[in-house]
Order: C-alpha cells, then sequence, then structure tokens
C-alpha cells in the first residue's frame, strides 16, 4: 500500500515572459501553466515513479477539461476531482524576479470552486481507500473559511485511519484574510495549531516556528534548528520528523539544502553532506524558483514511503537533490525523474549532455 493523497487548490497560472513586468507583457501574451501546492506535490511524486491521488473540486467546463487532462497525463490519479456545479477556476499571476528585483505573485481565487466546495461534498472513504501518506499546506486553509474546514476534514479523516500526514506550513501573508478582524498571521497561527496535533511531519522554516508557533532558534553553541525542532515535537508528540528547506537568496545565485530532524533519534540530519559538514547545492541559475518547496516536500513524502530510502539520512538527501533540481524547471512542476535525482547524489557533473 504506497498511495499518497494530496488535496488543495489548483489554479491557472499565467506569467509574463522571460522577465518582462506586468506592465510591460500586457496587453500581450501570458504564459498559462498549472500550480498549487499540494498539486505540485502530486505531480513531482508520480514524477519520481509515486502513486500519487490529487483530491479538488473544479468547475465544470472546458479550461477545467483540461486541468484534468493534463494531471492525468503526468501519471497523477485524478479520480477523485470533484467538478462542481458553482465556483471558477482559481488564477494566480506570476513577474519572474531578476537580479537585486524580487519576483511577485498576484492571487485571484476568491470564489473558486474549491474556495466554496463543502467538505460533506467530498466521498472520504473513497479518498483514503488504500492510503499510505496524505499531504496537505498551510496554503490550502488560507483560501477561505470553507477549505480550512475542508482542509482539517481531510487531516482528521487522514489521522483517523491510522494514515501518515505532512503539512507544509507555507505562510503567505496575502492569503489568510476571511476572517478581517484577525490579522493574517494570528488567523494562520490559530487555524494551524488546530491542524498540527494530527500531524506527523512538520515541514516548514524556522520562520513558519516563529510566526505560527512562537517557537524562536536560541543563541549559543548548539544547533539552533535541533533547538527549534525539539520544540516543535515536544508541543506536538505526535511528529516523527521536523523538515525544512535551507536556503540563502543571493542576487546572482542561491544555495540551497535541506533539514530533517528524526525525533525517535533526536537528531538533524543535513543535506547535502561531505566530508562531515553541511555543503549546499550553488544554484547559479534558477530557471523558476517557485515550486521548489514543494518538490522537497515531494522527494521527502516519497523517500519516507520507499523502504531502501526511507533512513532520515538517506531521506533528507533525496529530497535536497529534488528540489535543488527543481530549479532548472520552467513552470511550477518538477519534470524529474528517480534516475536523474540518484545521478546527482552520486555527484554526476551537471551541464553536460546525455547521448
Amino acid at each position: 500500500m504506497s498511495r499518497i493523497i494530496t488535496l488543495g487548490e489548483v489554479m491557472g497560472r499565467l506569467a509574463t515572459p522571460g522577465y518582462k513586468r506586468f506592465a510591460q507583457a500586457m496587453p500581450g501574451t501570458l504564459e498559462v501553466t498549472f500550480a498549487g501546492a499540494e498539486v505540485n506535490v502530486a505531480a513531482c511524486l508520480a514524477m519520481l515513479g509515486g502513486d500519487a491521488s490529487f483530491v479538488t473540486a473544479l468547475p465544470d467546463h472546458a479550461v477545467a477539461d483540461a486541468v484534468v487532462a493534463n494531471l492525468r497525463g503526468l501519471g497523477i490519479d485524478t479520480g477523485n476531482i470533484l467538478r462542481a456545479p458553482n465556483g471558477r477556476l482559481g488564477l494566480f499571476f506570476h513577474e519572474a524576479g531578476i537580479n537585486q528585483r524580487p519576483g511577485n505573485v498576484i492571487y485571484d481565487r476568491a470564489g473558486s470552486s474549491f474556495a466554496i466546495t463543502p467538505p460533506e461534498a467530498y466521498d472520504w472513504d473513497t479518498i483514503f481507500r488504500e492510503a499510505a501518506w496524505f499531504h496537505i499546506s498551510g496554503i490550502t486553509p488560507a483560501i477561505s473559511a470553507n477549505a480550512a474546514a475542508v482542509a482539517l476534514r481531510a487531516v482528521q479523516e487522514a489521522s483517523s485511519r491510522g494514515v501518515p500526514v505532512s503539512c507544509d506550513m507555507n505562510y503567505r501573508s496575502k492569503l489568510w484574510q476571511w476572517e478581517p478582524q484577525f490579522p493574517p498571521r494570528e488567523l494562520a497561527a490559530r487555524t494551524m495549531r488546530e491542524f498540527l496535533p494530527l500531524v506527523t511531519v512538520f515541514m516548514g522554516g524556522p520562520e513558519d516556528a516563529e510566526m505560527l508557533l512562537g517557537i524562536r532558534a536560541a543563541s549559543g553553541p548548539d544547533d539552533p534548528l535541533l533547538h527549534v525542532a525539539r520544540q516543535i515535537t515536544a508541543r506536538f508528540p505526535r511528529l516523527t520528523h521536523v523538515a525544512m528547506t535551507l536556503r540563502d537568496v543571493k542576487p546572482t545565485h542561491q544555495t540551497w539544502g535541506g533539514m530533517v530532524y528524526d525525533a525517535a533519534l533526536n537528531r538533524c540530519f543535513y543535506a547535502p553532506w561531505k566530508e562531515e559538514r553541511f555543503e549546499p547545492y550553488i544554484i547559479d541559475h534558477i530557471v523558476d524558483r517557485l515550486g521548489a518547496g514543494d518538490a522537497f516536500s515531494a522527494g521527502l513524502i516519497f523517500s519516507l514511503t520507499q523502504p531502501e530510502i526511507r533512513e532520515s539520512r538517506d531521506a533528507v538527501a533525496f529530497a535536497a537533490a529534488v528540489s535543488c533540481l527543481a530549479h532548472s524547471n520552467e513552470g511550477d512542476f518538477n519534470f524529474v525523474t528517480r534516475a536523474e535525482v540518484e545521478a546527482l547524489l552520486r555527484g554526476a557533473p551537471g551541464g553536460g549532455v546525455n547521448r
């Protein structure tokens, strides 16, 4: 039993060509792909060879048909996608950053089919039949009060069946607007604290731990991430792992790696790990940075469900390599195979041509 379920909203991603600003590209042509945190994870899992099933609600029209066909073509099981009589396809607009200028995302998701379809519309027994894993992100409950209810119900359904649950905190300050009387950070913290007692793998950075949980890294000679991870697992004892991406963004390049804390061993494992120290990947040219964190999540889930690479040291190495390669793909989906990941782990040089 290795079926991995993800649930969330899939959107149309409308990106400006190259590095054009919105004002330069429009009126004109935008590049349309599909994206969303949990569907990004499902796509990456399918490309790696996993049995991925994606759950969402979509409107009943031809554009949504194209979404389903695209996902099915990637090898994702789409049998539990609802076609709703109401709502729309959510969208987001993306303007890539370059040099010192950051990228920019504008969301257009209000009233989407996923945002308004209630928990009772989903067939939870069918969704979780033969499920080995369930994954969700903090973006999903940020969409609307109803989406938060769907996300919590899904986590409860998975947990009640003994299915491991991973949750990527993925705090997005531009979302979390569905209770205007609360600041986004406060609403996110209150909501996510309902989820975490049922979660087995926490994914998120130190900033998520501080913003959402009030957990800060301690100063001193000890590993600050070990300190954070221990505090998280002490507060939520069902957690078996705490995982974080480690990135350092520069104007001309980015370094990339990952960390996994294994609660049973009370130890952090870092990747890439060379000659007894952490040596992050150096990414000199980023084709597209969106979806890299989702690729890390997918790589970690995949490895934790594969007996031969589920040990924490191997799992974080695999996840870091998967997400490193994600920076070489246009769009949110990570078109990387397991063989390519394993070649990187063996130290195969990049930049050549496979002939």
